[in-house]
């Protein structure tokens, strides 16, 4: 598959993400941005399956994927990314990583969705849409694609689930919460890789041209003068 071609894939992949986004989203709107039903449902689910142990192992990806934790795992594979000499996979990772928080935060503030009463996380109502879970899938959207390693979508999607049931299983979102973290997840992971690629395409393009006009034979002219006229001689 061509370049171009996984551009092309990305961004319909970001796009029906981006629709699916605004369908949620207009649902929880027209509800009043009360829990739906599929919510409610699923937090009595996690209230009822709640228990010390499952608790522990909720807390690691809420720490991880928090802001400090974040911060760390990102400086962590961008420090990698360079050791391996891919800093255009690092411009990408951080494109996004900036990218998904200014958006995902604006939103939440701006939409003041009122998180579970019970939560043992955050209380702040700014639910909607979960920031680990966008932030979360973000990373792994990025790393998979430009590592291209089965592996990393495996390990990826893994992350993701867990990342989104923790979130639920502590409270702290409803689970139309973490799908739309989710689905902004995506949407900027594939635009800005799309976006990112087709940059770097065209700027190896041009040095691809400038070098080929460098290497082409250059004539030189000499102007010479004769009794009957001047002459251009070119070798």
């Amino acid at each position: 598959m061509t370049v171009a071609q996984r551009g092309t894939g990305a961004i319909v992949v970001g796009a029906a993400a981006t629709l699916a986004f605004v369908v949620l989203r207009a649902v929880v709107a027209l509800g009043g941005h009360e829990p739906l039903a599929v919510d409610i449902w699923w937090h009595d689910l996690m209230v009822a399956l709640s228990s010390d142990a499952w608790l522990v192992v909720a807390w690691v990806p809420a720490v991880v994927g928090g802001t400090i934790g974040m911060i760390v795992v990102g400086a962590l594979l961008i420090a990698a990314l360079l050791w391996r000499g891919r800093r255009w996979d690092v411009a990408t990772l951080a494109i996004a990583m900036v990218t998904v928080v200014a958006i995902g935060a604006t939103m939440a503030a701006v939409i003041g969705r009122t998180r579970p009463v019970d939560s043992l996380a955050e209380s702040v109502a700014t639910s909607f849409p979960s920031g680990h879970t966008a932030v979360a899938t973000t990373v792994v959207v990025i790393l998979g694609l430009v590592l291209r390693r089965r592996w990393v979508w495996v390990v990826g999607v893994a992350w993701i689930a867990l990342m989104m049931w923790s979130r639920t299983y502590l409270h702290a979102h409803w689970l139309s919460d973490v799908v739309a973290g989710m689905l902004e997840g995506v949407a900027v992971a594939t635009f800005v890789w799309a976006c990112v690629e087709a940059t770097r395409a065209r700027r190896l393009a041009r040095s691809r041209s400038t070098s080929d006009i460098s290497e082409e034979p250059i004539e030189s002219c000499l102007l010479y003068t004769s009794d009957a006229a001047d002459d251009l001689l070119c070798v």
